[in-house]
């Protein structure tokens, strides 16, 4: 049993929470709402963006941390003082923590701007073009020079329960892209297992990548996912569509893969069939 820090307590970090939980490690969540985690796992109502609040981490001395704050709004200032500033905050508070085996940071795939038909795998240079993929890739670096070992998990777009993004604009024509581009994805719950599985390999002494881009195994042009969508739903779709796919990007979870884990939801239609 291992002391995890959670900072990040929304949907899929409380599915984290209770995956880390029933396998026995003690949770401590940081949140910053003030309702407590599920099955009386100890919650900490802090606001990372805050240096002060953050300070009382020093006294929880965990082996992991798993950084998974969200951003609240789409801006250059709310990213940096989630993912950046934040993060270094909880780092700080455990710069002298001999206990710390590992961190975690969840990213995102927004870090590869490049619109391309190659294969993105955890080699390809990230070339981030907006904001939110240079933000990201800032944090990222805050990892570099940690006395522990250290992972990014670069997320794809999640689904899941909840997360319905794909299936709200299949039901709408007029929500439909004019162009068709690459779409990858990752179920939440597989999100949520995998790096619970990495934790589990680093508390074991295993190793573990300092990189993992964390997606499914079926890159899909979107028109043709929301087309499996609708059809499954009964719904009308778009009489002229062009299916030739010219933005985008496809990403490889071959290292996913190889670190023996098995995902539920190897593709969009055994997902979402369970949630149309």
């Amino acid at each position: 049993m291992a002391r995890v820090l959670l900072v990040g307590c929304g949907d899929l970090g409380t599915a984290m929470a209770m995956q880390l939980h029933e396998a026995s490690h003690e949770v401590v969540g940081v949140r910053k709402s003030a309702q407590p985690l599920p099955l009386e796992m100890l919650t900490l109502q802090l606001d990372v963006t805050q240096a002060d609040t953050v300070k009382l981490l020093e006294q929880i001395s965990p082996e992991i941390i798993i950084y998974c704050v969200a951003a609240t709004a789409q801006t250059d200032e709310n990213y940096y003082l989630h993912y950046v500033l934040g993060l270094h905050h909880v780092l700080l508070a455990q710069a002298n923590n001999p206990n710390l085996k590992h961190v975690f940071f969840v990213s995102s795939t927004r870090v590869y701007g490049q619109h391309s038909d190659d294969v993105i795998d955890e080699g390809t240079p990230a070339k981030a073009t907006d904001f939110g993929g240079h933000r990201l890739l800032e944090a990222e670096q805050l990892l570099q020079n940690l006395p522990c070992q250290s992972t990014v998990l670069r997320l794809s777009g999640i689904y899941g329960p909840g997360r319905l993004y794909l299936v709200n604009m299949a039901k709408d024509i007029t929500r439909w892209p004019k162009e068709n581009h690459w779409s990858n994805r990752i179920h939440r719950d597989d999100a949520a297992n995998f790096i619970v599985y990495l934790v589990n390999l680093a508390l074991n002494g295993q190793s573990v990548h300092p990189l993992y881009i964390v997606t499914d195994a079926m890159p899909t042009a979107q028109y043709d996912v929301l087309s499996w969508i609708a059809n499954r739903m009964s719904l009308p779709q778009p009489q002229k569509l062009n299916h030739a796919v010219i933005q985008g990007k496809r990403l490889s979870n071959r290292r996913l893969v190889e670190s023996g884990y098995q995902l539920k939801y190897p593709n969009y239609q055994i997902g979402y069939a369970e949630l149309v």
